[in-house]
């Protein structure tokens, strides 16, 4: 309590102070700014809640760890400010993506913010240990979800189809598991560990699991994003719809022969190699080697390209 007296009484003696300084003459303001006492800035620990709602189950967070876990992880986010208002933007151009093609494969919503927290919705993110894309595959795990990968072609970068390749993986860690949460910890440490530990710990909840930190703590970090873009301002996040990343259309071109000169083609197209590379992060190089293969080449609208016309993002 006295500690608590003392810093009202700092409080209060900076307010005297700042009143003070308002009417002090412009020619005493370096003396004024060397006077000044160092007041303290509000910081407010986010509201944790009790039990939330992960693919339509319940977790109950009341227990010390869980309750801790995701204390921890909604106030990183919520005091990650710059980082967290760009997944809040971000997240308005690439969810419309993402949404239909878990729907399709019978995933759950909620792990359209597994790759919120796997890349920053960065189609171009690159980990240190490699892994790659929106969905942060390695590339072993890619082949074996059947994505293309050649020198000139990488579809680890192509959102839609790293997307379909995540849900393969998803389908085939929950048919093993029957749970969604030990499907989303099997995404980070992979279904050989979890289920090693499962038998080696003997439980039978992955939230119940003593595994590396990192692991630890991805479930929270998921569940604590769900959480903030669910309600933004609850935990200081004031945006409005102009701010967000609008989705900006394309037309899709159908390429079937291999394309020797990139920057060529995307002159051809009307728009810059830059912006061909940017809406097609998948080429791989200034060139493109179709190998037998039809691929979709996006090509943006170059009237949707700019902010101020009207447009208002989605």
């Amino acid at each position: 309590m006295k500690r608590f007296n003392s810093i009202l009484s700092l409080i209060a003696g900076g307010m005297v102070c700042l009143t003070a300084c308002l009417s002090v003459s412009s020619n005493d303001t370096a003396r004024v700014v060397e006077e000044r006492p160092f007041v303290p800035s509000m910081t407010v620990s986010p509201e944790v809640p009790l039990q939330v709602s992960f693919c339509g189950e319940t977790i109950d967070l009341k227990r010390y760890n869980m309750y801790e876990g995701m204390d921890r992880e909604l106030s990183a986010f919520t005091y990650y400010h710059s980082t967290t208002l760009l997944l809040l933007k971000r997240a308005n151009r690439y969810f419309p993506v993402i949404e239909p093609i878990l729907k399709a494969n019978g995933i759950p919503d909620d792990f359209k913010y597994l790759a919120v927290i796997e890349s920053h919705l960065d189609p171009s993110a690159v980990s240190p240990a490699r892994a790659v894309g929106m969905w942060q595959l390695l590339e072993s795990t890619a082949k074996e979800m059947k994505l293309n990968i050649t020198p000139t072609v990488d579809e680890r970068y192509h959102v839609q189809r790293s997307t379909e390749a995540a849900c393969r993986y998803l389908k085939a860690a929950y048919a093993k598991y029957g749970n969604w949460v030990a499907v989303a910890a099997s995404y980070n440490a992979g279904m050989g560990r979890i289920s090693s530990e499962y038998t080696r710990q003997q439980v039978d909840a992955a939230l119940d699991l003593w595994l590396v930190e990192e692991t630890s703590r991805y479930v929270y970090r998921i569940l604590a994003v769900k959480q903030i873009f669910g309600n933004p301002a609850k935990y200081g996040f004031i945006i409005n719809n102009k701010d967000l990343y609008k989705p900006i259309s394309c037309r899709e071109v159908a390429v079937s022969n291999d394309i020797p000169d990139l920057v060529a083609y995307a002159k051809e197209q009307g728009i810059t190699y830059a912006d061909l590379k940017r809406f097609n992060p998948w080429l791989r190089d200034s060139k493109l080697n179709v190998d037998g293969k039809n691929m979709v080449l996006l090509i943006p609208d170059k009237q949707d390209m700019y902010y101020g016309n009207g447009n208002v993002p989605h």
